[in-house]
């Protein structure tokens, strides 16, 4: 197989050899690809289970008042603890905007089932990754099993055609991420967005905004884009030209050619390394 290391050096000529193909044709990567849409949603996602139920409030709160309509948080380092962080983020953010919960695969099967269905009680509509990703037949019990308002979602170490084929097969996922820094690129992420939507189901572009603002516009399958802060804030040091959401919605450069990034060499240069 080709994932791993492998995966994603694989994944990244593939991008810069489209944002190099389009530079040539002098046209953002957006109008090579084509567009069905002129923006995409996104997401924002951090949350993360170190911080405190009052920082985590802050967090999502300040996401609403920028705009997004839907923001995600982690669940599953502490079992114990998740409930009372989800009802403070739901208490935070009030009722009318999207709340979705990221467990990395922490949960047993049982576990995740009665998080799944205290969850839903709490305006929960997204459980990503609930239990391992390699338990498809366990992804596959908590779509049949969880309540109908919340959706499972899976696959962004998806890495090949058959990672994603194996979701599909089983019926195991409501919803499909993809990440374009793992699955093959921007080839990569096509065909497999075939793939999906020849199952008619929705698809996610997991982080990597930057990368995936053009892909999400695209695809007529791509529900949202993750705006995952702790990434986010290191591309925005690094790179000119990185897409801002306004309104929960991101947009491509429809002037830049290619990606529409440069790369900041003199902000770089202080985290050089010498091998």
């Amino acid at each position: 197989g080709r994932g791993g290391v492998a995966g994603m050096a694989i994944s990244a000529v593939d991008v810069a050899c489209w944002d190099l193909k389009a530079k040539l044709l002098d046209v953002p990567l957006s109008k090579l690809i084509g567009m069905a849409r002129p923006k995409i949603p996104a997401y924002a996602s951090g949350g993360v289970t170190s911080m405190t139920e009052r920082e985590l409030s802050n967090q999502l709160s300040g996401w609403v008042e920028k705009g997004f309509r839907a923001v995600k948080m982690k669940v599953g380092r502490e079992p114990e603890r998740d409930l009372g962080r989800v009802a403070a983020a739901r208490n935070a953010i009030g009722p009318g905007v999207e709340l979705l919960v990221d467990a990395n695969g922490a949960y047993q099967r049982k576990q995740a089932l009665a998080f799944a269905d205290r969850f839903a009680e709490l305006g929960v509509t997204w459980f990503e990754e609930p239990v391992l990703r390699t338990d498809v037949p366990g992804l596959r019990l908590l779509r049949d099993r969880a309540p109908s308002g919340i959706e499972i979602a899976g696959g962004e170490y998806g890495y090949e055609p058959a990672d994603f084929r194996r979701f599909l097969e089983a019926q195991a996922l409501d919803v499909i991420q993809a990440d374009v820094t793992r699955c093959g690129g921007i080839t990569g992420f096509l065909r497999n967005a075939a793939q999906i939507e020849s199952h008619d189901l929705p698809m996610s572009c997991h982080c990597a905004p930057a990368l995936h603002v053009a892909l999400g516009c695209a695809v007529p399958a791509v529900r949202h884009v993750e705006w995952f802060i702790d990434h986010v804030i290191i591309e925005q040091e690094l790179f000119d030209g990185f897409p801002r959401p306004e309104k929960g919605e991101l947009k491509p450069d429809p002037l830049e050619p290619g990606l529409g990034l440069s790369f900041k060499r003199g902000e770089a240069a202080q985290y050089r390394v010498r091998i």
